[in-house]
């Protein structure tokens, strides 16, 4: 059995892949979201033509049941799968067969034969969409292609104008959009040759109708034995940060399945998992964030100041045990992703290993630490200043480091937030309030990490140097006695 999940396109960079909120989850031009919003309930919500006659048309070419158990709907956010009877936990809620996927391999053969073995799949799928937009009617698809979002309807970052995107500078996002965006525009350029030599098939295809066709496959795609496929019907399915549901293959029975998690009564809207992804990686890939998410993290840089008398030594031991650098504005950094610390538990990640590790480093100010530092790695794992320095007042230094880098990127991003609230009053344009508010959530959200981890680093930093102060600690009562 193989275990789908949407697909996310890492490029070139990495990506840094919450509490959660009952609130209803809704979905904005084909995918969810949630909003404190208050609009009709789900039973309530609109089923048009073009909706009713889905199911029917997938089944009728698929010769097998698809669900008995959902229905397309539209609510005022766009389309989403509802229950059109109870649903109890455990119920197989749809399965649909290979035959009616569209993969890569779909696409015609004559036009296969003239890309490039490094055209990635999401780019061979998106002229299979262009392809089949381009038929129309006369396309086999065209009930399914005709749902697709059109041009104008998709919040990916990657569609955001310059303005938009200053919005989110301060967070990792920003980069990472250029790089996105830079990275399918040489996708493009490598099928150029194929619109070209097929301009009955693509004719007008554009930068930015490639950009939106690879958008799609982007956003709606789903890990499968094949690669990647984009699934009819199962793709209408909103996703819940907490839910246990995904998409299921079975190779012997050539269909894809998703079994419920929870019960749901009917006009309930129906949910699934596309997986554990921060409001980076949702607002990148899907175009939407969660106000609470709780694999929200956020991406922090530290660096070895070219001013520092032992910078050299320091980048080349960094490198020695596999903490490699970059080279960027006279500085060498580091990258590290923080991760939620606490939880309603009370469990965490706690902050890095490798940025603690990061900061000792950094806080020496002698060649002889870092011989130090070199020589237990050596007699230990290999792995560099792992465990707290044996000087206990170095050890708070290097917590201080980190406490003064934190600092300073909680200022920046309430300064951000405070931005945002500033042009709530001045625009009314509806588009540019939403991804407003997207960029809310996602500020918010890595904030708030930022927070968690500022406290438990300033715990830390005053627990070192209680302990250096010698102060009596006695537990009494369940609690600690002293002065921090």
């Amino acid at each position: 059995m193989w275990f789908g999940s949407r697909i996310t396109d890492f490029v070139s960079l990495h990506r840094p892949s919450l509490l959660f909120s009952s609130s209803i989850r809704f979905k904005i031009k084909g995918k969810a979201s949630t909003s404190s919003l208050s609009f009709s309930k789900p039973k309530d919500s609109l089923l048009y033509e073009d909706c009713s006659e889905f199911l029917p048309w997938l089944q009728q070419k698929a010769g097998v049941e698809i669900s008995s158990f959902l229905s397309v709907g539209t609510s005022t956010y766009g389309r989403s799968l509802f229950a059109s009877r109870f649903i109890q936990a455990g119920d197989c809620i749809l399965k649909v067969p290979y035959s009616v996927q569209i993969a890569p391999d779909n696409i015609h053969p004559d036009i296969g034969f003239f890309l490039s073995d490094d055209v990635a799949n999401v780019a061979r799928l998106a002229l299979v969409v262009l392809a089949e937009q381009k038929m129309g009617q006369d396309s086999e698809w065209a009930h399914y292609i005709n749902s697709l979002p059109r041009i104008g309807e998709l919040h990916s970052t990657i569609f955001w104008s310059e303005d938009e995107l200053e919005m989110v500078r301060q967070s990792a996002i920003y980069q990472e959009t250029l790089a996105h965006k830079a990275f399918i525009e040489k996708e493009f350029f490598k099928v150029i040759p194929v619109l070209e030599q097929f301009p009955q098939k693509f004719e007008d295809t554009t930068l930015e109708s490639f950009m939106h066709a690879y958008a799609l496959v982007g956003s709606r795609a789903w890990g499968t034995s094949k690669g990647l496929s984009l699934i009819p019907f199962a793709d209408f399915l909103n996703h819940d940060g907490v839910s246990e549901t995904v998409l299921l293959s079975d190779e012997g029975k050539q269909i894809s399945e998703a079994i419920a998690d929870r019960d749901y009564d009917s006009g309930d809207q129906v949910f699934i998992s596309y997986g554990k992804f921060s409001n980076t990686t949702l607002l990148l890939d899907f175009g939407f964030t969660l106000p609470c998410n709780i694999h929200d993290q956020v991406e922090i840089w530290m660096c070895v100041p070219q001013h520092d008398p032992l910078h050299t030594m320091k980048v080349e031991l960094l490198h020695q045990h596999f903490m490699p650098t970059i080279k960027e504005f006279d500085s060498s950094q580091n990258s590290f992703i923080i991760r939620e610390v606490r939880s309603a538990r009370g469990k965490g990640r706690g902050i890095p290993q490798s940025l603690r590790a990061f900061a000792r480093v950094l806080s020496a100010t002698s060649l002889q630490e870092l011989k130090d530092l070199a020589t237990e790695a050596a007699q230990s794992d290999g792995r560099l200043a792992r465990c707290p320095l044996k000087d206990r007042n170095k050890e708070i230094e290097a917590h201080r480091l980190l406490l003064s880098e934190i600092t300073l990127m909680i200022q920046e991003y309430d300064t951000s937030i405070k931005s945002l609230e500033y042009m709530n009053s001045h625009t009314t344009n509806s588009r540019f309030a939403l991804r407003r508010q997207m960029a809310r959530d996602l500020l918010t959200g890595e904030l708030r990490v930022l927070v968690d981890t500022w406290i438990i680093t300033l715990l830390y930093k005053r627990f070192v140097g209680f302990y250096i102060k010698g102060k009596a600690r006695v537990k009494k009562n369940g609690r600690w006695e002293g002065q921090v």
